[in-house]
């Protein structure tokens, strides 16, 4: 009988980008079922709703065409997550040194909670490696294309987003 893995690929995603779908692809074709969490912190303000941004991870699954992928959303814990879904794996992306570092620590902590769940660390591809989340937003509050960064139908919804909530600057697009 062969073990079914299920991953945990935890982001906050404010809003997603290619560099997460790229992680949750690759992560797709190692594991047999991944959770794509979008973890939320109640403590944080976040541009986009939770719903939001579950919708725009929506838009990557079907974009590669993934029936290996849910998405979903929790607050707390992450292994404390991974334990509630039946996850044995987290999934991490690693970006540059800093990334690294931070989600060693993060590891760490997890396998003193449950040393039962590894985490895997998949490197993020060299064309993925300085995207993040604020630059996206910044650049979408300008009004500037982001859509070397996002799926275009992401950019769609993050500037249809921001202009139901009155906030996009700059040029229009």
């Amino acid at each position: 009988m062969t073990k079914s893995i299920h991953a945990l690929y935890p982001i906050s995603g404010n809003p997603p980008s290619w560099g997460h779908a790229d992680i949750m692809e690759r992560a797709a074709r190692i594991f047999d079922h991944v959770t794509w969490a979008l973890a939320v912190n109640p403590t944080k303000t976040y541009l986009f709703s939770p719903q939001e941004r579950m919708d725009m991870m929506g838009e990557y699954i079907r974009h590669f065409g993934l029936n290996n992928v849910t998405v979903a959303e929790y607050q707390g814990a992450t292994v404390r997550y991974a334990q509630k879904i039946g996850a044995s794996v987290i999934v991490k992306g690693v970006r540059n040194p800093l990334d690294l570092q931070a989600e060693m620590e993060q590891a760490q902590g997890n396998h003193n909670i449950d040393s039962s769940i590894e985490t895997v660390a998949l490197f993020t591809s060299p064309r993925y490696s300085v995207i993040n989340s604020t630059l996206i937003r910044e650049l979408a509050l300008l009004g500037e294309d982001i859509e070397p960064y996002v799926i275009g139908s992401v950019a769609k919804k993050v500037r249809e987003i921001l202009r139901a909530k009155g906030i996009a600057a700059g040029p229009a697009r």
